[in-house]
C-alpha cells in the first residue's frame, strides 16, 4: 500500500484542497448569481456603428455542471484517499487493487502456465502463439540491452544471434544465465605484466583465429597468464565465463588497439538476475525464444 503523507504536509493538503474547492464555488457562485443588475442596465460604448460589450450570461447548465463536479469531487474524497493522510471511507488503496487483480489471475490461468511450464522446449517452438508471447516477453525485458532483434550493443551487450555463448548456449545454461545473472571480470594486466609484454600478448592472440603462431614472441606469456582461463588454444571457458579468443567474434572489438586496452585495463560486465522478477512460466517462454 502506498504511503499517506502524515504530519505538516497532511495538513497542509486538506488546507490547500479545501481553501481551492471553496475559492472555484464562490468564484462560480459570483459569476452567476452576483451580477449587478444596475450595472447591466447601463448603456456600454458602442464603436463601429454596431460593435458594443454584450451581457450575455453563460449557460445555466454550465453552472450546474461545473457544481456537480465539485460536489462529485467532494464525495470522492471521502471514501477514497486525497484529503492529506485520510484513507476515505472505503480504506482503498492501488496497492490492494493490483494485489487482488494478481490473485484473480493466478486464479484463472495458473494451470494453464503451469502446463506451458512443463511442456518441452520443441513443442512450445511450435506453438506460434506461445512464441509471440515469448517474443513480447524479449520485447519488454530484454531488448533494452540487446537489441529488438537481439543483435546486441558493441562494446556493451552481446550478440544472441550467432552461436558464440559466453557463460553457454544450452537451455540449461541459458535458463541458469536468466534466473542468477552473470558477473563477468577481465582482471586488468597493466599493474602485473610490462607494456611491451601486453603488446607481445596482444598479438599473439590476434592470430588465435588462426591457430595461433607458434613462433610469436607473446605466446609464451599468453599460455603462462591467460590459458588457465581461456585454453591454450583460445577456446574459452563457459564454466568461468571466459569468453572464446579463437573465434573473430569480439564484445569489445578485435583490433590490436582495442585488445592491448582490454588487457591493460580490464573488462567488467553483468547480465542482471530475473530469478525473482520473472515466473516460471516467462523464464520458460524466453529460454525456448532464446534457444531456437
Amino acid at each position: 500500500m502506498a504511503m499517506l503523507p502524515s504530519g505538516f504536509w497532511a495538513g497542509w493538503i486538506v488546507v490547500v484542497t479545501l481553501v481551492s474547492l471553496g475559492a472555484v464555488l464562490w468564484l462560480v457562485w459570483s459569476i452567476y448569481f452576483g451580477r449587478d443588475q444596475q450595472e447591466e442596465s447601463e448603456v456600454e460604448p458602442v464603436w463601429d456603428e454596431t460593435l458594443a460589450e454584450g451581457h450575455n450570461p453563460p449557460p445555466l447548465w454550465w453552472f450546474w455542471l461545473l457544481f456537480g463536479s465539485m460536489i462529485f469531487s467532494l464525495i470522492y474524497l471521502i471514501f477514497f484517499p486525497g484529503l492529506g493522510s485520510n484513507p476515505g471511507l472505503l480504506n482503498w488503496s492501488q496497492g490492494q487493487q493490483v494485489a487482488s487483480s494478481q490473485e484473480n489471475f493466478e486464479e484463472s490461468f495458473a494451470a494453464a502456465r503451469m502446463a506451458v511450464v512443463d511442456m518441452d522446449l520443441a513443442e512450445i517452438q511450435g506453438d506460434s502463439n506461445l512464441m509471440d508471447t515469448a517474443g513480447r516477453i524479449y520485447q519488454r525485458e530484454c531488448a533494452v540491452c540487446h537489441g529488438p532483434e537481439g543483435r546486441g550493443q558493441a562494446n556493451l551487450f552481446p550478440n544472441l544471434q550467432d552461436t558464440v555463448w559466453q557463460w553457454g548456449g544450452s537451455p540449461e545454461q541459458i535458463e541458469q544465465t536468466l534466473r542468477g545473472g552473470r558477473n563477468a571480470n577481465m582482471i586488468a594486466w597493466q599493474s602485473i605484466l610490462s607494456a611491451e609484454i601486453i603488446d607481445d600478448v596482444a598479438g599473439y592472440v590476434m592470430t588465435l583465429h588462426e591457430g595461433g603462431d607458434e613462433t610469436h614472441p607473446g605466446k609464451a606469456m599468453y599460455e603462462q597468464n591467460c590459458a588457465a582461463c581461456h585454453g591454450v588454444d583460445g577456446a574459452g571457458n563457459p564454466m568461468l565465463g571466459a569468453s572464446r579468443l579463437s573465434d573473430d567474434i569480439w564484445l569489445y572489438g578485435g583490433d590490436l588497439d582495442t585488445i592491448r586496452e582490454t588487457l591493460l585495463y580490464g573488462r567488467t560486465g553483468q547480465m542482471p538476475a530475473f530469478g525473482e522478477r520473472l515466473d516460471d512460466f516467462q523464464i520458460k517462454l524466453l529460454v525456448a525464444f532464446l534457444a531456437r
